[in-house]
């Protein structure tokens, strides 16, 4: 299927708890990202399929990436651009997802390269709650302003 180029969207998933805010972020699968943490975490997101709306897009990512779909109320955050020039569209939204039960897609790659050897990997490899001050630490520099957002909305 066609995807509208260098654009993704996504969903981030907050909660409250003792009066502190928290953030859900995913690790991505593969073998580049093994053995990198900080900086490395993102929201659930993906490349949009051509005539999708952007919302529906982010939803379906989350659902494949987590195996969930929060309900409620999607509040549009401006969207960012990473350094790879890729426009990430992104929607809050409260709820709860317990990470152990995470069940994300797979994909295949030669690994490792030019071995011929196909190998398959997650999509993402693991999630989990952050406050801000860790979820500033974690996620892709270019995604917190999305952590920002939310915190001023929420004020």
């Amino acid at each position: 299927m066609a995807k509208k180029i260098n654009t993704s969207a996504g969903l981030l998933l907050y909660k409250f708890q003792a009066l502190e805010i928290y953030f859900f972020l995913v690790h991505p699968g593969g073998p580049y990202f093994t053995k990198k943490d900080e900086g490395s975490w993102t929201i659930p997101k993906g490349e949009i399929d051509l005539n999708e709306d952007e919302l529906d897009a982010a939803k379906r990512e989350f659902i494949e990436e987590t195996g969930y779909l929060p309900l409620g109320n999607f509040i549009a955050l401006n969207a960012i651009q990473q350094k790879g020039g890729k426009i990430v569209r992104c929607w809050a939204i409260e709820g709860d997802i317990d990470p152990a039960r995470l069940v994300s897609n797979t994909f295949e790659m030669e690994w490792p390269p030019k071995s011929g050897k196909m190998q398959t990997y997650p999509e993402i490899d693991r999630g989990d709650w952050f406050t801000f001050t860790e979820a500033r630490k974690k996620i892709n520099e270019r995604q917190i302003s999305f952590l920002e957002q939310v915190i001023v909305h929420g004020k």
